[in-house]
């Protein structure tokens, strides 16, 4: 049996598949700029740097590139890890990766959550890497064959690794992520962020980012980066900090790089943090919205969002220049027979464009779980897929009996989907928010990203310009943009193309809910219960 720790290994990374209709996953949007996939696998490339650094890596993304018979010949041990909507294509790798003969080592949020769909890997490895990833690496150099490594104990943050950016193309994505912050301080009820990484921000030191910052730049990379965390504001004072830095860097390196992140809504409230977002060029945030009603929020233990507008939330990010994205979820017990109204009209009178609605699920290890087990609602304990349609929350979601009736809250779905993406809807957005954004860019593309650019917007303009559903809405979007705030140009035509991907999404969620509503409806919700419910 060869040596695998000491001798020279070669270890392949495999990023396995998200479907094409998930939400996050725009790939006809990357087509258009010329990139393949929107984000690099910042995961593996962290577990590339905690490995030994002796071992030689190949980084596969099949969301890029087709995985071939000849990498698995090449590698001595394979790695690979993900999230629950890479579940099935995460399996199918681990009996694939055995059927070659290669030891399979499995991590990441989905098998850290439930390790035991995932038991037929060779080496489990749960949690924080930079935890678990030394005991195995210690069982490795013992020659043992098989493990599970596990641990309560949380990641010292300001000892973490650069990850390994030279492992991947740059030109296959769009962005490239960095994380700051693990950790949230909120207590959301379905929230498992709080369970995988604790209530507590844990944070790098400002010297780790910009050292991250410089490996990207010295390799070549400039242009967008995703801060990955799951609420970058976390930890306001740090991030401040942080963000002073950055801006003396990025000052002294011409502006390489823009930004974007994920934080609570309350980051409204904070001018100052604002600015120094807007210094350092952050162009687009992603909020935790969830839902329009108070009841449904305070229930749901998402405090911070009761009593705050997010139309008023909305507006004043937009005034430092930054673009709202939301996330909301429909199928909470609280909510009003209004919820879809309520819901239609927050996005639409925030001018929320790329808004992410997904239906309520229980994830596992998580309260909202623990509660709907304890009062015999949950269908299963472990979170599968249920059926060839299921791609993530947008529709697998609702894996627990309802309170309220299941046809109710899926024609609510349904009505929200359906009027959120309608067109006309979707580009009265595009000019609500275009109009009012004020941006101050200071990253600026080189000659030939610039050609890119055009490239691109000349594309985005032939597909969505002269299309019978769009193409009268997408030109009088443009030339009122031009004429009343032409700086929120960028913005409104990167909006229209992901209107591409939008569309494909809605047709697609809109045929699984109405297949699953004719289901429940034929078959009845008591029936549908019964055959949803694990069997003893």
């Amino acid at each position: 049996m060869k040596n695998l720790f000491d001798g020279a290994t070669k270890c392949l990374l495999v990023q396995t598949k998200f479907s094409a209709f998930s939400f996050w996953n725009y790939q006809d949007v990357c087509e258009i700029v010329g990139a393949k996939y929107p984000a690099a696998p910042l995961g593996l490339l962290t577990v590339a740097a905690l490995l030994p650094q002796h071992w030689t890596f190949k980084l596969i993304d099949e969301n890029v590139e087709p995985l071939l018979d000849e990498h698995f010949s090449w590698a001595d041990i394979v790695c690979t890890g993900g999230m629950l909507p890479q579940q099935d294509s995460l399996l199918a790798f681990i009996v694939k990766a055995h059927r070659m003969g290669r030891q399979v080592v499995v991590g990441g949020s989905d098998p850290s959550s439930q390790p035991d769909l995932y038991k037929e890997a060779d080496f489990l490895v749960l949690g924080e890497g930079e935890i678990t990833i030394p005991m195995f690496l210690e069982d490795l150099k013992k020659g043992v064959q098989k493990g599970r490594y596990c641990s309560k104990e949380r990641a010292d943050m300001q000892k973490a690794v650069v990850p390994r950016f030279d492992l991947i193309k740059f030109r296959n994505y769009i962005m490239i992520g960095l994380q700051f912050i693990r950790g949230c301080p909120f207590n959301c009820e379905f929230c498992d962020i709080i369970e995988l990484y604790g209530r507590v921000p844990r944070y790098k030191t400002n010297e780790q980012i910009i050292r991250e910052l410089q490996s990207l730049y010295d390799l070549g990379y400039r242009g967008h980066i995703d801060m990955v965390d799951d609420n970058f504001i976390g930890n306001k004072k740090k991030v401040k900090e942080l963000l002073r830095e950055i801006k003396i860097w990025t000052q002294k390196h011409k502006y390489p790089f823009y930004f974007t992140t994920e934080a609570s809504v309350d980051l409204a409230d904070d001018d100052e943090l604002l600015q120094l977002m807007k210094d350092v060029d952050f162009r687009y945030v992603f909020l935790g919205i969830e839902s329009p009603e108070n009841e449904t929020l305070t229930i749901a233990q998402k405090n911070q969002n009761v009593n705050k507008p997010v139309e008023d939330a909305v507006r004043k990010i937009l005034s430092y220049g930054i673009v709202s994205n939301g996330g909301y979820i429909i199928g909470f017990d609280s909510e009003s027979k209004q919820i879809a109204d309520r819901m239609i009209d927050s996005i639409q009178d925030s001018g929320i464009c790329m808004a992410m609605i997904g239906l309520l699920y229980a994830l596992p290890n998580t309260q909202l779980t623990r509660r709907l087990e304890s009062e015999g609602r949950l269908f299963q304990l472990a979170s599968r897929t249920v059926t060839d349609t299921d791609i993530d929350q947008m529709t697998s979601g609702l894996n627990f009996v309802t309170k309220i009736p299941r046809t109710q809250i899926l024609n609510n779905y349904f009505r929200v989907i359906d009027a959120v993406f309608d067109p006309k809807h979707y580009y009265r957005r595009i000019v609500y928010t275009s109009l009012r954004v004020k941006p101050k860019y200071r990253h600026k593309p080189d000659f030939r990203t610039w050609l890119i650019y055009m490239r691109s917007f000349l594309r985005v303009s032939r597909t969505v310009g002269f299309s019978s559903r769009t193409g009268l809405l997408y030109w009088k979007m443009f030339f009122t943009i031009i004429l009343r705030n032409p700086k929120g140009i960028e913005v409104a035509v990167n909006l229209a193309a992901m209107f591409i991907h939008f569309q494909k999404q809605k047709n697609y969620i809109l045929s699984v809910t109405k297949r699953t509503i004719a289901d429940i409806e034929n078959k009845g919700e008591e029936k549908f219960n019964l055959r949803m419910a694990p069997q003893n």
